[in-house]
């Protein structure tokens, strides 16, 4: 099935082999064409070049395979997230991930773009779960590779390899994942940090201690406190900054790691408050958000986990190098030509996250080419920006060693250019 938006065809297979068909005669015909599920994704990565269709993966929805005793499943690429684990809940599972955007986003494009959540912590990225996968390739073919079980080693590991690709290699039909049993009962526990120095404790503290949860997030609003605005008072918030943990285990567990949790000596002074049940999903649906309910830039970057106060610095550092904006106070605007990071959110223990950048294009591409340049941040990318500011900085930043590596993969398994229209890393 074929529709139009706008002025740009959208191809909709409802079988593998339709999908696979539609990718060839693209690929003959020298089309430029961008694989789709929701959409949730449309403005990541580097601006589009020509686009001539989109490829949907919406009606290739279907969970086509469960089995529950051996927690594993197959599910096709455009089914959501939501989708398949209101499906798997019936025998008491699901599959862990909670990326941006979970309620809409497709399996497709989770494992695309290799997008992940603060469940990372415990069952880490996509890449990390998927043990099989079917693709389409621009020659027509359909391609297996993996299985449905988890000690499957046949054959190259496709799955990996498409995992944070784009959609520039290949079309993901279906894939396999490793899944989790439901947990008997579930609490999260918010420790609020006055200072840097008292929220690294807290990570330190946290790491080097028996505690398991499942989730180990920080939370930092106005990292760039107390930078003032050219000829004026300061108009900067308070730094605020929380380390939320998450246990999910049997009843009797959990409250015995939120009891291990307060009796940390570096939570002494700090205000804790303990949320389930609805008040518990609010609480981690409300996270999930912050970066991305307000305006600015965003990018995914990484940091050791010991040195989040190197790598808090090293924001702050950012945004005070850069010439001060004059804000309108009754509008809530920036008239100048300035930044600040004001929000960051991400997995205190694996060392990545989220930061929103405030500020006008020109100085939020100052201030990502002074986060490269950080000793105390790496592979800094932007995953939210204006056409403008991509024109400035390449969203991806220099592929150094890996860039010959990449161009080979790309030849290899799209000699014609065809897939994503230039947008993915290679």
């Amino acid at each position: 099935m074929t529709t139009t938006t706008g002025a740009i065809p959208t191809i909709e297979p409802t079988t593998a082999a339709e999908l696979a068909g539609a990718l060839q005669r693209a690929a003959d015909a020298r089309h430029s064409i961008v694989i789709r599920g929701a959409g949730t994704k449309t403005d990541w990565g580097r601006r589009p070049e020509r686009i001539d269709a989109i490829l949907s993966t919406r009606r290739l929805n279907r969970v086509l395979a469960h089995q529950h005793g051996d927690l594993t499943a197959t599910v096709e690429a455009g089914a959501t997230l939501r989708e398949v684990n209101d499906t798997l809940a019936r025998h008491g599972q699901c599959l862990p991930l909670d990326p941006p955007f979970a309620d809409r986003a497709t399996i497709g494009g989770i494992l695309a773009t290799n997008d992940s959540g603060p469940l990372r912590h415990r069952f880490g990225t996509p890449r990390d779960l998927v043990i099989g996968v079917q693709l389409a390739t621009v020659d027509g073919a359909l391609s297996k590779a993996g299985g449905q079980v988890v000690k499957n080693v046949a054959g190259y590991d496709l799955s990996k390899l498409v995992c944070g690709s784009f959609g520039s290699l290949a079309a993901i039909v279906s894939a396999t994942f490793k899944l989790a049993p439901l947990p008997a009962a579930s609490k999260t526990i918010t420790v609020d940090a006055p200072d840097v120095e008292t929220l690294a404790a807290i990570v330190r503290a946290v790491m080097s201690s028996q505690l398991e949860p499942i989730a180990f997030d920080l939370s930092v609003s106005n990292v760039t406190a107390g930078v003032g605005t050219a000829g004026m008072a300061s108009v900067a918030q308070p730094f605020r900054a929380a380390v939320i943990l998450r246990f999910a285990s049997l009843p009797a567990v959990v409250d015995a790691q939120i009891g291990q949790t307060h009796a940390l000596p570096a939570l002494k002074g700090c205000a804790t408050a303990v949320a389930d049940g609805e008040a518990e999903r609010s609480l981690w649906d409300q996270h999930a958000r912050r970066v991305w309910d307000a305006a600015g830039a965003i990018v995914r970057t990484s940091w050791l986990p010991a040195e989040i106060a190197l790598a808090l610095a090293a924001l702050k550092g950012c945004a005070t190098a850069v010439t001060p904006t004059a804000v309108t106070p009754s509008a809530g605007r920036t008239t100048g030509g300035t930044t600040a990071a004001t929000q960051l959110v991400g997995r205190a223990a694996v060392g990545a996250g989220l930061i929103r950048i405030d500020g006008d294009a020109r100085a939020q591409a100052a201030a990502i080419e002074q986060l490269r340049q950080s000793a105390a941040l790496r592979n800094v990318v932007i995953v939210r920006g204006s056409d403008e500011l991509k024109s400035l900085v390449d969203v991806w930043g220099a592929l150094g060693d890996r860039a010959k590596l990449f161009a080979s993969l790309k030849h290899a398994l799209d000699p014609n250019g065809v897939l994503n229209a230039g947008r993915g890393p290679l």
